[in-house]
């Protein structure tokens, strides 16, 4: 877990802010999702946050996550794909697309 959130923290450092511009989900987007929604929406949401927990235990709760709350966890990826591999995204994304949309 210590090498996840570090990973997470050289993302705030590494990304730049055209990332950020790419991965923004677009204004009433239908569903979430790893690669559109950002992380701090995701975790901000207790239904969403419990999927996550149940996927990657702790991240909810890590002060290490703050820098990287604006990306979705697609766009975290790339900088820990050991960690993030697209399996973990996949099975995310099937649980997410099991509740409501935002907004619904």
């Amino acid at each position: 877990m210590k090498s996840f959130v570090l990973a997470l923290a050289l993302v705030a450092t590494a990304a730049p802010a055209v990332a950020l511009a790419e991965t923004a989900p677009a204004a009433g987007h239908a569903a979430w999702s790893t690669k559109t929604t950002p992380l701090g929406e995701l975790i901000a949401n207790p239904a969403t946050q419990a999927v996550l927990e149940k996927h990657i235990p702790g991240i909810s709760k890590n002060p290490e996550i703050e820098p990287v709350k604006g990306l979705p966890l697609k766009a975290i990826q790339q900088y820990a794909p050991d960690r993030l591999p697209d399996s973990l995204l996949d099975a995310i994304d099937a649980d997410l697309a099991a509740l409501p949309a935002p907004g619904k």
